[in-house]
């Protein structure tokens, strides 16, 4: 596979209000909460949620999410060229994934499908 962005994500302490203006902007209708905090965006097919960020320290962001075979090599991969981890790794059960911070500020996700065992 091809390293490749697949979903997006939008981070926020006040999901109300994201949603209130998404939805109004964009015609986005958003599904139920998780006990996570995150709501998946209708109107971006499986490709976007919301996420509370109020537990995971609180900042605000839009951020691309990168599919990868090996999660481990590619954070290290990132690291040697000047990513900074913002979200350590997180197993959610079903996937594994993080949040990095490339050498010029930007934030961006990398996630890897779980196989069964």
């Amino acid at each position: 596979m091809t390293d490749h962005v697949t979903y997006f994500e939008i981070g926020t302490t006040d999901p109300g209000a994201a949603q209130a203006f998404y939805g109004a902007t964009f015609g986005w209708a958003f599904g139920p909460i998780t006990p996570g905090g995150y709501r998946m965006i209708a109107g971006a097919g499986n490709g976007g949620g919301l996420w509370d960020s109020t537990d995971v320290g609180g900042e605000g962001w839009a951020v691309f999410y990168v599919e990868v075979d090996d999660i481990h090599a590619k954070i290290a991969q990132a690291s040697a060229n000047g990513a900074d981890t913002v979200i350590p790794l997180v197993d959610n059960g079903a996937i594994l994934f993080t949040h990095l911070r490339d050498p010029l500020g930007n934030r961006f996700g990398l996630w890897q499908r779980k196989t069964a065992d």
